[in-house]
């Protein structure tokens, strides 16, 4: 099997992110086009706004996701009594 495919880590929500972010990357393509041609600050700043709002949405969705899982992974291999790492958990919330 194929190495990479051994680490992926995937959530339910992944897919949905991805598609904000990619919608984001074009809004933000705009963005600079928008620059470029010399359009007044205020509508850029505006629509930076949009992209900044819909990329912090979308770590907002992912550290939610990732944390539930953690959370539930954890109480799961405690009840079966393996041990538990907080690490990836206190790590991941540096982003919040």
């Amino acid at each position: 099997m194929d190495p990479k495919l051994l680490n992926m880590h995937t959530h339910d929500t992944h897919p949905a992110i991805i598609k904000r972010l990619r919608r984001a990357g074009g809004h933000l393509a705009s963005v600079v086009q928008m620059l470029e041609q010399g359009q007044p600050c205020l509508s850029v700043a505006q629509q930076l706004q949009a992209v900044e709002k819909a990329i912090t949405q979308a770590k907002k969705t992912l550290i939610q996701d990732h944390l539930d899982h953690c959370l539930h992974h954890m109480v799961d291999n405690a009840r079966e009594g393996q041990p538990t790492s907080l690490e990836e958990f206190r790590q991941i919330t540096k982003y919040l």
